[in-house]
């Protein structure tokens, strides 16, 4: 008895061929895809670097500031509670810039990138 999976439906029952190695190679070098990376790594790594840094300002505030950020902001908020919060917030706020400008930039690039290799097939 063999354990072969079944084919999804619709499909004939045989598997496409996909693009060869050289071809990927070949999309890999092309502008076209040079300007996809740039455009990600353009926008990904000053953030991810200020990100990084804004944690680890507030991790080295919380050891060495502790009067500072027990300073009281409003009742009993303090300074540690609201950077702490403002990490969230610049967190979230992040992810939102990302999905907009994966949405904006980069989907459209990548989408355009892979129906070439899917259309030489």
């Amino acid at each position: 008895m063999t354990t072969e999976a079944a084919p999804p439906p619709g499909s004939t029952g045989t598997p496409l061929a996909g693009p060869t190695a050289e071809e990927f190679v070949s999309v890999q070098q092309s502008p076209e895809f040079a300007e996809l990376r740039r455009s990600y790594r353009s926008f990904a790594f000053p953030l991810t670097v200020a990100f990084i840094a804004w944690y680890l300002l507030y991790v080295l505030l919380s050891n060495y500031a502790g009067g500072f950020m027990g300073t009281k902001v409003f009742g009993n908020i303090n300074v540690a509670l609201v950077l702490g919060l403002a990490q969230f917030a610049t967190t979230f706020l992040i992810a939102w810039l990302y999905a907009r400008h994966a949405a904006a930039k980069l989907d459209p690039r990548a989408a355009a990138i892979k129906a070439r290799m899917e259309a030489s097939e």
